[in-house]
């Protein structure tokens, strides 16, 4: 049956796959984007030029500290927020005030809109907020200690979410992210790079001694866990999936 869905940070590399998944089931989705300059903003307008002129999606384009939210929600069974400020090491020193602006005060200001209504919160989250560990494989009850700024600003938002769970009822899950690859990835991320410096037959800048690990997950992979934690009916209330405190550390790999 088709349903109306919300999808934030709709033109990025995760979101825009999002949109489309939820297309293909036959749902209305209404997209919200600011297209933000954090890279070209054409590369995320060609994220979603599969569906232009698609009857189905609907894009607004605004930022979610500004945009009059009720009506973009008004019938929505699923918000899945993916609408974020990226980036580990520019979250450092005065860039950080835009973190705070398109992490936290965003994600706060939707799930006050959001309050009161009976469509589930699917946000995304990232293995930024874990920190450094020596126990792998990774799982949801590790302990949350980010080293960077961005981190911080994503337990931040998942605390948010969490306590209007909490207080509220607002049926949510959290999905921490393990580095996802694949077609639209973002140019700043490491496999668009590598894979950019091969073709052009340029260097490949390594950090630190080259002998580090990373866990990454598929776009697909990340897809399905977002349209999982959406059709999740159950558990208690105010959080739709298991883990921490309603988190699900989303990964293929260890």
């Amino acid at each position: 049956m088709a349903k109306r869905m919300v999808v934030t940070g709709a033109a990025g590399f995760i979101g825009s796959h999002v949109c489309e998944a939820l297309v293909a089931r036959g749902h209305d989705v209404v997209g919200i984007d600011s297209f933000s300059d954090y890279y070209d903003v054409a590369q995320k307008r060609d994220n979603l030029s599969a569906l232009s002129g698609d009857r189905r999606f609907q894009l607004i384009e605004g930022s979610l500290s500004a945009l009059d939210l009720g009506p973009l929600l008004e019938g929505a069974s699923v918000v899945f927020h993916l609408a974020a400020q990226a980036g580990v090491r520019k979250s450092w020193g005065a860039e950080f005030e835009r973190y705070i602006e398109d992490n936290i005060r965003a994600t706060q200001r939707l799930c006050e809109a959001m309050k009161g209504r009976t469509a589930r919160l699917v946000y995304s989250s990232s293995s930024s907020v874990y920190g450094q560990t020596a126990r792998l494989p990774m799982c949801e009850d590790h302990p949350t200690r980010p080293l960077s700024p961005y981190g911080v600003t994503k337990l931040a938002a998942e605390a948010l979410c969490l306590l209007y769970g909490a207080n509220h009822g607002l049926p949510v899950a959290c999905l921490r992210y393990f580095t996802v690859y694949g077609p639209r990835q973002r140019p700043d991320m490491a496999f668009h790079r590598f894979i950019r410096a091969a073709l052009r037959g340029e260097p490949i800048e390594v950090y630190g001694s080259g002998t580090q690990t990373r866990d990454f997950t598929f776009i697909a992979d990340a897809v399905a866990a977002n349209l999982a934690a959406g059709d999740y009916d159950g558990g208690e209330p105010g959080f739709t999936t298991g883990g921490a405190a309603g988190c699900l550390s989303v990964t293929c790999s260890t």
